[in-house]
This record gives C-alpha cells, sequence and structure tokens, in this order.
C-alpha cells in the first residue's frame, strides 16, 4: 500500500496473517510501524528502538521501522491528531509498537490512545506485571507479583457516549432517563454531565475467552473476573456472568469454579485445570497488597483494569518499568503503561524500561522469543547493577544515574555480551 506522507521501508516485508489459521506469518525482515508519541516518547521511542534492533539482530533476526504519526507530530505533519494514514498502516502491517500520547482533562480532543484501540479494534489491553531485581518497591514483598491484566478496550465509559453539561443534547438525555425511564428522583437538579456505560455480552466474551486461553498457554493457576456488579448489576455484573458462561461453555474440561475447588478438591486445584473465579473490584485493590500470590491472570471491564494495572504497577516500583499491549485478532500495538510527563520531554533522562519491555511482548507476539528473552535479561541485569535513569537512581543506595541514551546503549552492550 502507498501512503502521502508515511515512507515505507525499500528493504523488509509486509506481516500476513491466516485468519482460518489464525496464525502471523512473518518474514524475516518484516516491516513495523512505530510511533514515539508525545513528550518523552521523543526520548523513550528511539531508546527501545535500540534495544530492540539489538535483540533482533543478536538473534539472526531485522526489523525495518516505519514511522508513523499521531498527536503532536501528526498535528505538524497533517494539521490533524490522528490521521487515517497512521491508522490504516498500523491496520496493514498487524504489529506495531507506540508512546505515550497526550490526552487533555475535562476539554479538547478525545484520547488518542483509545481512539486507536477502537479504530484497529484492539479488545484486550494485556499488562503483565512482574517484578525486575533491583527495582525500589513501596512493599516488602515485590516478588510476590507476577500478574496478568487483561482490560476490555472498546467499551465501558471508555466508549465516549456521554454529553456535556449545559447543552440541548444533555437536557434531551435527562429527559429521557427522567421521564421516559422512570429515574426522576435519581438526578440533581442543576448542570450534568451524562455518561453511557455499554457492556456487552460479545465485548465481555472475547476479553474473557483471550484471558483464559492465555492462562492454559502458560500454565498459570487462576483468571479473576474483577467487577463491581454488586453495583451495577446489569453491566458489571453481566460481565462476571458472561465471564462464567465462557469457562463454561468454551473450557469445560479446563476450568473449574472456586465452588467445585472447595467442595470437590478442598480447595487444591489439579495442576491441568484453571480456577476461573471472580472478586469485587475494590476488595480486589486491597487483595492485590494482602494476597498477592493467590492471583495470576486478572479479567476486567475497562476502567477497572486502568485502575487496577496501575495499582498492580505501584507495588513493583512503578510505571516507569510496566509494559503494555494492545491485542486484537491477528493484531497487535505495544505501548507503555505510562504518560507522557510533557515536563520531561527532550531532557534525555526519561525511563525507557516500560517502552522496551512492551517490544518485549510484541517480540513474543511475533514468535521472536529468544530476542525477548534477551532484552528481558540485559534490562534486568541494568537493573539490578543499579545503573539507572534518574526515577530509579534517587531510590537506590549506590546508584549510577544514567540518560535515556546511556541507559539503553549499556542495555544494548549486555544484550551483545550474553548473545
Amino acid at each position: 500500500m502507498s501512503y502521502d506522507k508515511i515512507e515505507v521501508p525499500d528493504e523488509g516485508e509486509q506481516i500476513t496473517y491466516d485468519e482460518d489459521e489464525d496464525v502471523l506469518e512473518v518474514p524475516d525482515h518484516p516491516i513495523i510501524p512505530v510511533l514515539h508519541g508525545d513528550g518523552i516518547g521523543k526520548d523513550v521511542g528511539p531508546a527501545a528502538q535500540k534495544v530492540l534492533n539489538a535483540a533482533a539482530e543478536a538473534t539472526g533476526h531485522d526489523i525495518a521501522w516505519m514511522d508513523v504519526y499521531a498527536g503532536e507530530d501528526a498535528r505538524e505533519t497533517y494539521d490533524e491528531n490522528l490521521p487515517q494514514e497512521t491508522v490504516e498502516a498500523i491496520r496493514e502491517h498487524r504489529v506495531a509498537i507506540k508512546g505515550p500520547l497526550t490526552t487533555p482533562v475535562g476539554a479538547g480532543f478525545r484520547s488518542l490512545n483509545v481512539a486507536l484501540r477502537k479504530k484497529l479494534d484492539l479488545y484486550a489491553n494485556v499488562r503483565p506485571t512482574y517484578y525486575l531485581d533491583g527495582v525500589p518497591s513501596p512493599v516488602k514483598d515485590p516478588e510476590e507479583m507476577d500478574m496478568v491484566n487483561f482490560r476490555e478496550n472498546t467499551e465501558d465509559v471508555y466508549a465516549g457516549i456521554e454529553w456535556e453539561a449545559g447543552t440541548d443534547e444533555v437536557e434531551e438525555v435527562r429527559d429521557f432517563v427522567e421521564d421516559d425511564m422512570g429515574f426522576d428522583a435519581t438526578i440533581h437538579d442543576g448542570a450534568v454531565g451524562i455518561g453511557v456505560k455499554p457492556i456487552t455480552e460479545f465485548g465481555t466474551k472475547r476479553l474473557v475467552r483471550r484471558a483464559i486461553e492465555y492462562a492454559i498457554e502458560n500454565d498459570r493457576d487462576s483468571v479473576t473476573l474483577v467487577h463491581k456488579g454488586n453495583i451495577m448489576k446489569f453491566t458489571e455484573g453481566a460481565f462476571r456472568d458472561w465471564g462464567y458462561e465462557v469457562a463454561e461453555e468454551d473450557f469445560p474440561e479446563e476450568t473449574i469454579d472456586e465452588d467445585t475447588l472447595w467442595e470437590e478438591y478442598d480447595g487444591e486445584a489439579p495442576d491441568d485445570v484453571v480456577v476461573v473465579k471472580d472478586r469485587i473490584a475494590d476488595n480486589m485493590l486491597q487483595q492485590l497488597l494482602t494476597r498477592t500470590e493467590n492471583y495470576d491472570v486478572l479479567a476486567m471491564p475497562n476502567l477497572n483494569g486502568d485502575y487496577l494495572s496501575d495499582s498492580a504497577g505501584a507495588q513493583i516500583g512503578g510505571l516507569g518499568i510496566a509494559p503494555g499491549a494492545n491485542f486484537g485478532d491477528g493484531r497487535v500495538l505495544a505501548e507503555p503503561v505510562h504518560g507522557s510527563a510533557p515536563k520531561h520531554a527532550g531532557k534525555d533522562k526519561a525511563n525507557p524500561t516500560a517502552m522496551i519491555l512492551s517490544g518485549k511482548l510484541m517480540l513474543e507476539y511475533i514468535g521472536w522469543d529468544d530476542a525477548a528473552d534477551l532484552v528481558h535479561e540485559a534490562v534486568e541485569s541494568q537493573i539490578s547493577e543499579h545503573r539507572v535513569t534518574y526515577d530509579l537512581e534517587r531510590q537506590v543506595e549506590g546508584g549510577v544515574k544514567l540518560s535515556t541514551s546511556e541507559y539503553a546503549e549499556e542495555v544494548v552492550e549486555r544484550i551483545e555480551d550474553l548473545a
């Protein structure tokens, strides 16, 4: 496919997808779109590319990077925030990585991150949370945290169905809710903003199905459905019920529920089954701290997933090291969990670890496990010796403060030594 302002590398081939077999077909020299993003994305994006290039080359692979644009760069190049070219380039090439994009609060344009996920139907936001040796943590035993959060990515309050206070539209919705639907004593008088929270059976089941498949394939003990169904009975309560239906209907031999676990197995699950259970979201937030070791994979609606994954990330040292990726059918867009931190932009000081480890998820997705393992080992070795960026250096005794680019260069050297 040709583009107006995106340059397709002369060398490199396109990744394709066999829908019937649900398999990516990855050439030796794949073209992978990269979007550095806003703020510190300009620092951590190139740093991550250097590390991923080194891991690929050390294991006999090669990446042809293709720059695409959104946010600030897109406004300069296209005079818009999210050009259709960018969406089409990622859709066409199937595997991509991006840095953080700024979203204004209260006004202005809607989240570009959410827009990309919805336009590309990247319905599963997956955030592994695990401890790296040497990272300073606020908890006593951070190594107990080893969870993978599956956050539904296209529904819930993030669907963007809302009306602004003071508009004719919001008053029309208020009238409908109060007069037609009978909630006449629910909304306070005066200005009001109203949003709609859609949770569908389709969206829920494909997310939970993917979480259970992951747990089975990776020998995880449990999948926990995290919801607020005691209050939001017909949305988050339905999420829980539909999640259990997926387990019962699609994985009857591979899963059991918690009642069966205790009634038939006295709490000791067989090695070859995944326990599917559920927890109320606010209770789960405290169990992240008090019973960390009891949880493996969490499956959640969109908003819960945002809160829970950030909270889990705090236990292993913060969002500067927390990776993530958005998955659809035969498609992935890797991205770090952290934001754009504009006050630190261009200072060559931000921690690129989260972006690098997001790249590790991307490498795993295309089947380059050897390269992904090198990335993990080199990053953990670097951090364990406390040769780190300012955010970690200031928290450890005897640490050596490195710039973003210096940190990436040293990780590259470790990859070369390990290979």
